[in-house]
């Protein structure tokens, strides 16, 4: 469905020509679509890093991203998550928040978290001091100072924990985690801000296959409750992550389906896979 069906559908809702950050509050996906791009294009320097790039993620679902490098994976995650204006294009999550007109902590707060490929944790600080200073809350320094962790609070961490499997790690000091467990830490602290939307980039790089399955088994539990993007080059993980698979080539989507019917895509394999 196109962005001008939506702006003419009844959930829609008023004002729609003169939108300011956020029209409606709480985030409309009765389209059963949570993010909409649409001939989305951007340049840097006369290249195109997308080129009129139109791309829909079902709410709920898990879609994998791939294509070489240069394809425009990581500028369509600058985009969505506001750290790169488009040139042209709509993009939006749910049908009611234009993303090219909110700020990257507007968008956050609006529900999308973004992982990088490099996790960023406080390393002296434990594992449940990480959980907590992620927690969504109001971070006025003032109400920070005088904030106090209560039974809801503590449960959540717990549950969280629990998730990504680091309750017997909650009182070790970050820093000292494998690589494996500091990417989960991270997903955690992402999973504590309540996003609706996950974009996670190479998740599994550096960790060993055990890190990598129980990674696919953590994304897999994800899925449903959350929607999550995930760009990925291992193709047994994406494999064993199973879902719709979408390959980006010079911004722009080459193809999409389950893994065996891009892999088998002749265009695929002369651009990507056979590489």
């Amino acid at each position: 469905m196109s962005v001008e069906q939506l702006q003419s559908s009844p959930e829609w809702g008023d004002g729609a020509a003169n939108m300011g950050h956020v029209l409606q509050p709480g985030l409309d996906i009765s389209h059963k679509v949570i993010l909409y791009l649409e001939d989305i294009s951007v340049s840097f320097d006369g290249f195109k890093a997308l080129n009129k790039l139109s791309l829909a993620i079902d709410a709920g679902e898990l879609r994998c991203i791939i294509g070489p490098n240069g394809a425009g994976k990581t500028t369509m995650m600058d985009v969505i998550t506001g750290k790169t204006r488009p040139d042209a294009g709509t993009c939006f999550f749910g049908q009611t928040l234009d993303l090219t007109r909110m700020t990257e902590p507007e968008i956050a707060h609006a529900g999308i978290g973004r992982k990088f490929q490099k996790p960023t944790i406080f390393e002296r600080h434990t594992v449940f001091e990480n959980l907590e200073l992620a927690m969504k809350t109001d971070k006025r320094a003032r109400v920070s100072l005088f904030a106090r962790l209560d039974d809801a609070g503590r449960d959540k961490i717990a549950d969280t924990l629990k998730l990504i499997r680091l309750g017997a790690e909650a009182e070790r000091q970050a820093g000292l985690l494998s690589h494996g467990q500091k990417q989960w830490l991270e997903i955690g602290m992402l999973l504590m801000q309540e996003p609706q939307l996950l974009l996670l980039d190479e998740p599994v790089a550096g960790m060993t296959d055990d890190e990598t399955e129980r990674t696919g088994e953590l994304f897999k539990s994800l899925a449903g409750k959350h929607s999550l993007v995930v760009v990925e080059h291992d193709m047994a993980f994406i494999e064993q992550l199973g879902g719709q698979v979408t390959v980006l080539h010079e911004g722009a989507v080459l193809a999409e389906g389950d893994l065996a019917m891009v892999q088998a895509d002749p265009r695929v394999i002369e651009v990507y896979l056979g590489r």
